[in-house]
């Protein structure tokens, strides 16, 4: 009888013991999804803490463009005002932008220039969502001929990147413009990158335009 009664208590107690096993799989379960989802909530607030750290900072302003520029000058626009924002601005207006700039200098009576401007043409179909290309007409101040020559020569090539010209002389001496053309690339915050005095070629010139948006 006794044995019996044994029997039948361990028996009664399996069913007991196996259902407080369940009961302790079913908290270290539930331990085990909330312990997971701490750590995700922590590792998301460590990725948004790390992507606030690695954003960009604000645009650069127009002032420090104008501080970064040799020479801040007026603008009068011969074509492509639309690019460029107006027909009559500052040069600094056409760097806020936010684009790498390459300012172009020539002249309607430059046979270099003339030569010059087909390649820059192909260079600006390729790349003109990337910069802006600006054909700076400084023909009066070189002797190299007046608007009217330059507007000629602008239709007659047929080009359509932007170009303009400027009543401030000083735009010769600040940005070093020592033969014609003169080809000057400025980076988004008015910083001067490089400047190459004499013809460009397509090929050089796709080189220079690619090493500025590199640096910009």
């Amino acid at each position: 009888m006794i044995g019996n009664a044994s029997a039948g208590t361990r028996t009664g107690l399996l069913p007991r013991i196996l259902i407080a096993k369940r009961h302790l799989l079913f908290l270290t379960g539930l331990v085990a999804i909330a312990a997971i989802a701490c750590g995700s909530e922590e590792s998301a607030s460590v990725s948004s803490a790390s992507s606030a750290t690695d954003a960009p900072t604000s645009a650069v302003t127009l002032e420090t463009i104008k501080e970064n520029l040799p020479l801040d000058f007026p603008v009068k626009v011969y074509q492509r005002a639309d690019v460029l924002g107006g027909t009559e601005l500052n040069f600094s207006d056409i760097v806020a932008q936010g684009k790498p700039v390459v300012l172009n200098a020539w002249a309607g009576l430059c046979p270099p220039c003339r030569a010059e401007m087909p390649d820059l043409q192909a260079v600006y179909e390729d790349f003109q969502d990337h910069i802006i290309l600006f054909g700076l007409d400084l023909g009066p101040f070189t002797a190299l001929g007046n608007e009217q020559d330059a507007l000629d020569l602008i239709a007659e090539i047929g080009v359509t990147y932007p170009a303009g010209n400027t009543d401030t002389a000083r735009v010769v001496s600040k940005f070093k413009v020592l033969g014609m053309p003169t080809t000057i690339f400025i980076t988004p915050d008015g910083k001067v990158k490089r400047s190459w005095t004499g013809l460009l070629n397509e090929g050089k010139l796709r080189e220079l335009v690619t090493e500025l948006i590199a640096a910009s």
